[in-house]
């Protein structure tokens, strides 16, 4: 007996992969083609990580209608992009080892932001645990690093 299933082309339809360094980053974006059904379009730009040019990459993002920026966790560089673009689109921050590099395949931010576009559309990987502002700014944990601070700062001075 034949049984016919009709597979997705793409998880995400109108998707956007960061490849975050300390002072650029590399955004791919791939959406639907216009003029060709089930074919993809896709462009690359690069953006300064300063927030004038953080805010451009924003208002692109939003005019191609993005709705799932993926970027991978380095250093703390995604932190800017990702605070900025999470009211507007939804953000993932994905664990580098999740994003193995193939063997062979050459290495610039291009083809690691193309790449992590690709990987994210078609649903193979996830999004890391980042807790939401209140619970950051409620972090307890805040109160009890300055009072440690402040009894290590007053048991150093009192052995001298």
């Amino acid at each position: 007996m034949d049984e016919i299933t009709e597979e997705p082309g793409a998880l995400v339809e109108r998707i956007a992969a960061l490849d975050i360094g300390k002072a650029t980053l590399t955004a791919c974006v791939r959406v639907p083609h216009e003029d060709k059904p089930g074919a993809r379009r896709q462009e690359v730009r690069t953006y300064a990580t300063l927030t004038p040019a953080l805010l451009d990459l924003r208002d692109w993002l939003i005019c191609q209608g993005v709705t799932l920026v993926v970027m991978e966790a380095t250093s703390a560089y995604w932190k800017p992009p990702f605070y900025l673009l999470e009211d507007d689109i939804e953000c993932w921050v994905v664990n580098a080892r999740d994003v193995k590099n193939v063997p062979g395949r050459a290495k610039t931010d291009k083809l690691d932001s193309v790449w992590l576009c690709k990987l994210a559309e078609r649903g193979m990987l996830r999004a890391s645990f980042i807790p939401s502002r209140p619970a950051v700014l409620g972090r307890p944990g805040t109160f009890l690093t300055s009072r440690a601070l402040a009894t290590w700062h007053s048991m150093s001075s009192s052995s001298r």
